[in-house]
């Protein structure tokens, strides 16, 4: 019996990494009547991380990066005392992506996440960090828990990181201390510094809307802003999801004397252990994953560069499906670029030409 797991990402726009590993998983049934298919939907701290978690499905109304009332969800895992948050699932780019919010919006609503997390015992919170809509450096969860931007004046700044050039405290009266404290593991598929060229503004605010002005506004607002909270701006990871963990480095730090609550980790290692994948992919004979563009990147932290690391060094044959093949995937892997047709199609298709080429290799070599 031949063993498959099926480990993809997300084909953005088209199939969520559960939909994915399926039609996958369907398209390789189709050739290998009697496979033993494992099915380990996979992401890399972006939309969709937290799903992969085990736990209860929360979800309660809190606001999205313009302020508007939502709905979001996150998964509680109550024996471990564990939140894992999507902070696209409150304050992500689709919300707001016909009319962006990159100078104005916040991070409030995923700091409602958070504060409702605390309460129901969490001690640890897991925050996804792909696909936010802001460039507020985290500070819209500080005011959610109770810490709030005021400039010298001592005036409330307006929500947003445009406004974060006046920054100069916050007032921590009315901090929720109990959800403050937690253990944050801050996970993230980018190495991107806070400021610079590579940094938050310049390379992901294009893509949350925001003018060259404005990426110019928001650069320097984050410069300042790290100099007020006494946080590296070099500090690799520490752009993700416009700067995020900025806001959480000072808050920890301030209550507990050091940054040792703080974990900013790749996060498609992290989902892959989450899953049992090292010790699943040893004995496997046949490894499949897939995003919607493969190429230059896809080995730097993504899931696909995740699970070819898992698989390099084991006897299982890695196959990698992908709607654009724009790079080698390397010697002795199967590659399989989508074709013509509905994506349930196509990745059917996709998975059934993988088991095909793998029954290929795998006669020639036996």
């Amino acid at each position: 019996m031949v063993s498959v797991i099926i480990a993809p990402d997300s084909f953005k726009g088209t199939a969520t990494a559960p939909e994915a590993a399926r039609l996958l998983g369907e398209g390789v049934r189709s050739v290998i009547r009697d496979a033993d298919i494992t099915l380990a939907p996979m992401a890399d701290g972006g939309e969709g991380t937290a799903a992969t978690f085990g736990g209860e499905t929360v979800t309660l109304p809190t606001t999205d990066a313009a302020g508007r009332l939502t709905e979001a969800s996150y998964v509680f895992d109550a024996a471990g005392k564990t939140a894992y948050i999507d902070i696209a699932a409150a304050s992500g780019l689709p919300a707001v992506a016909d009319d962006p919010v990159p100078t104005s919006g916040d991070t409030y609503g995923t700091g409602v996440l958070i504060a409702d997390a605390q309460t129901r015992g969490a001690e640890r919170i897991v925050l996804c960090l792909g696909g936010s809509a802001t460039v507020d450096a985290g500070t819209g969860i500080l005011v959610a828990l109770g810490a709030n931007p005021h400039n010298e004046q001592g005036l409330g700044l307006r929500k947003g990181g445009g406004q974060l050039g006046e920054l100069a405290g916050f007032d921590t009266a009315q901090l929720n201390i109990p959800a403050a404290a937690v253990e944050w593991v801050l996970l993230t598929d980018v190495t991107a510094p806070v400021t610079g060229p590579q940094g938050a503004a310049h390379v992901f605010g294009p893509q949350k809307g925001a003018s060259p002005e404005e990426v110019a506004l928001l650069d320097a607002a984050l410069a300042h802003t790290c100099d007020i909270l006494d946080v590296d701006p070099a500090t690799p990871g520490y752009g993700a999801a416009g700067a995020v963990p900025v806001s959480i480095h000072w808050l920890s730090t301030m209550l507990h004397g050091s940054d040792s609550f703080v974990h900013v980790l790749p996060g498609a290692p992290v989902v892959a252990d989450a899953l049992g994948l090292p010790e699943a992919i040893p004995q496997a004979d046949l490894v499949i994953t897939g995003e919607g563009a493969f190429d230059d990147q896809s080995r730097t932290g993504k899931v696909v560069g995740t699970v070819a690391e898992l698989v390099a060094g084991t006897p299982a044959t890695l196959a990698v499906a992908a709607g654009r093949m724009d790079a080698d995937p390397g010697d002795g892997v199967i590659a399989a670029e989508l074709g013509d047709g509905g994506v349930d199609k196509q990745l059917f298709d996709a998975g059934a030409r993988i088991a095909a080429d793998y029954l290929r290799i795998s006669t020639a070599q036996g």
